[in-house]
């Protein structure tokens, strides 16, 4: 299955160019390694309704199956890509968020700083993942064994169900 992705770098140095985005494009090359699209990335500054205006454009094209952020998920006064994810999804996914957490305990005990969220809008499925790009590609290889599932529930895929058993 050929998922479709969008990355947003949120970041106030890299939108001004103070520092290039290293976890933006690490994260376009797992994504495409695993044979997926990415159709859109951008960088934006850490401004939480340029994030929700984002976010929305973004998920109500229906263009992209799922939209990873990274960055503005820690706990610095102007980290809030959690908060805007929130703002706009319509159904949470806290199990994708807890997962990543646990298993980024496994390798620091800093990943309980991490406040980084996960939802629904539509029939995109949005996920905020570290700024770090060695934390963020931890964090995607965390998802990558359920992206496909998920997507397919999301489109109402026939086929969804074909793993599942029944009693």
């Amino acid at each position: 299955m050929a998922l479709r992705f969008a990355v947003l770098t949120v970041s106030d140095r890299s939108a001004r160019g103070e520092r290039p985005d290293t976890s933006g494009p690490k994260l376009k090359e797992k994504v495409v390694a695993q044979g997926w699209e990415v159709l859109r990335e951008d960088i934006v500054p850490d401004d939480l309704l340029l994030l929700q205006d984002t976010l929305t454009q973004w998920a109500d094209w229906r263009r992209f199956d799922v939209i990873l952020t990274t960055g503005g998920t820690g706990f610095a006064p102007r980290d809030v890509t959690p908060e805007a994810t929130q703002a706009v999804i319509e159904r949470p996914a806290p199990g994708l968020a807890e997962a990543m957490r646990a298993e980024s305990l496994k390798i620091t005990p800093h990943a309980m700083l991490s406040r980084g969220a996960a939802g629904i809008r539509g029939c995109t499925l949005i996920v905020n993942l570290p700024g770090s790009p060695k934390a963020a590609l931890e964090n995607l290889d965390v998802l990558i064994p359920v992206l496909p599932h998920a997507v397919q529930l999301l489109s109402e895929d026939a086929g969804a169900e074909a793993g599942h058993q029944f009693d």
